[in-house]
């Protein structure tokens, strides 16, 4: 288990107290899996661990045979570990979802486009007036740029995160790791904040 959660055989005998931060955390989730556990609760898993030991225990995940419950923002995590989701939609509403996140939220993506467009042949049936549209769960023109922006960006974001984590099995250097760990510690946190402005954004949108 040491070995499979990046420890050597070197630091087999290092005392806790020499250990960075990070290494603390990767020792502490090994202890935890080392009691042979049959379910797991991750809360933001992303939030505390490295890249590296991320990937490790993406791997450790998808071989585990128990039951696993994660809490996480982290959409490209939840894709490659989860299958089953409890979707909290906002008004104490909380959805019962078979799939991915990624299959969930383009599927509100095709409802809501949908909608828009029922909603248009009705209006115009009715020849409404755009004066009598509620404005109550618009967006501003701002807010519709940022939530453009954020389709735009987001795919290409997470291509990218796919192919840096794919890099990190590779024999780079140390400096290679580095500067690869550091992008994807930058991404992960934009991708985070990105889907929860998108769910913001997408709930104001009604």
């Amino acid at each position: 288990m040491l070995e499979r959660f990046l420890f050597p055989g070197h630091m087999h005998y290092v005392f806790v107290k020499k250990l960075s931060g990070g290494e603390k955390r990767r020792l502490s989730l090994i202890r935890t899996l080392m009691l042979n556990p049959n379910f797991l609760i991750l809360d933001e898993p992303t939030n505390d661990l490295d890249i590296i030991t991320l990937n490790v225990l993406q791997e450790f995940i998808e071989e585990f045979e128990g039951c696993v419950i994660v809490i996480s923002h982290d959409r490209y995590f939840m894709d490659n570990c989860v299958e089953h989701l409890f979707c909290f939609e906002g008004n104490g509403k909380v959805r019962d979802y078979y799939g991915t996140y990624t299959e969930y939220r383009n599927e509100i993506q095709e409802n809501k486009y949908n909608q828009t467009e029922t909603k248009a042949a009705t209006e115009k049936a009715l020849e409404a007036k755009p004066a009598s549209k509620s404005s109550g769960n618009k967006l501003s023109y701002n807010e519709q740029r940022e939530f453009e922006k954020i389709e735009k960006e987001l795919p290409s974001l997470e291509t990218e995160q796919v192919e840096l984590s794919a890099k990190l099995t590779d024999n780079l250097s140390f400096e290679e790791m580095q500067k690869v760990t550091d992008r994807l510690s930058v991404i992960s946190k934009t991708i985070d904040e990105y889907n929860l402005r998108w769910l913001e954004l997408a709930e104001k949108m009604g």
